[in-house]
């Protein structure tokens, strides 16, 4: 058994017992934690998804949108956990409808937990996404899926590197094979339950002007919206001209009940 102590990411690499675990399908409401799944199309993502919650998926529109929602549920530890499975998209600079789904939920549907779900066997590329979720999120962990591609091609990756350069939990998996599952349950418990504690890699060396005006900004959105997320990235986007964060400002999106 893992000691009750709280650990920092890099030192999630050892093996867990999924006992306890139990599928629900699409029932999920009532849910004590709400997870979002997210990831660069074709890394096994939806695998990931029926492997946690059973083959079942309840799927529907999001609010206004033609992209398709799907959400399942499981049971560990007699905790609830809402398992919402993003479009899958190669960034979150909202260039597209799936993308602005997928950021929009990370930033005010407030998951507990983001499962970011990457090809170990291509996983420079989808480092893109990765960083763009960690520069919104704290609480995330990284499946590494598709080991068994990344070993048939010989790629080796030392988790425990990546883990403490990302400041985030690494899990290796091949989810087809439920291979690393019990262990991506057993992370996920944790870090919803504060075991473990995330220092996510954010931008550093920002220009004094920018750093300056960024605090500045930061501290209005907070005191205008106290429940918000993360206003710190808000802030920069907004800098940018982000033209749908200023709507969500004035529509009041961070406030809604929409997700």
């Amino acid at each position: 058994m893992m000691e009750n102590k709280t650990k920092t990411a890099c030192e999630t690499c050892t093996h867990f017992n999924a006992d306890g675990l139990k599928k629900l399908g699409v029932k999920t409401e009532d849910f004590d934690f709400i997870l979002a799944l997210a990831g660069n199309p074709n890394t096994g993502k939806s695998t990931v998804f029926n492997a946690l919650t059973g083959l079942r998926q309840h799927t529907g529109n999001w609010p206004g949108k033609t992209v398709t929602r799907a959400e399942g549920a499981y049971v560990y530890n007699n905790q609830k956990y809402k398992l919402v499975d993003l479009p899958g998209t190669y960034s979150l600079l909202s260039t597209s409808e799936d993308e602005e789904v997928a950021r929009d939920f990370i930033l005010f549907g407030k998951p507990t937990v983001t499962i970011i779900v990457v090809d170990a066997s291509r996983l420079e590329r989808n480092l893109n996404l990765v960083l763009q979720i960690l520069e919104i999120t704290g609480k995330a962990v990284l499946c590494l899926n598709l080991m068994d591609e990344a070993d048939r091609n010989n790629i080796k990756i030392d988790t425990r590197i990546l883990a403490k350069d990302l400041g985030i939990p690494v899990v290796p998996t091949s989810a087809r094979f439920q291979k690393g599952i019990p262990e991506l349950i057993q992370t996920i418990s944790e870090l919803a339950n504060g075991k473990i504690q995330c220092k996510p890699h954010r931008i550093k060396n920002i220009p004094k002007n920018i750093e300056k005006s960024v605090n500045e900004l930061s501290e209005t959105i907070e005191k205008e919206f106290p429940n918000i997320s993360n206003s710190r990235w808000i802030a920069f986007r907004l800098l940018e001209g982000d033209t749908q964060i200023i709507e969500a400002l004035k529509s009041g999106k961070f406030v809604s009940n929409e997700y």
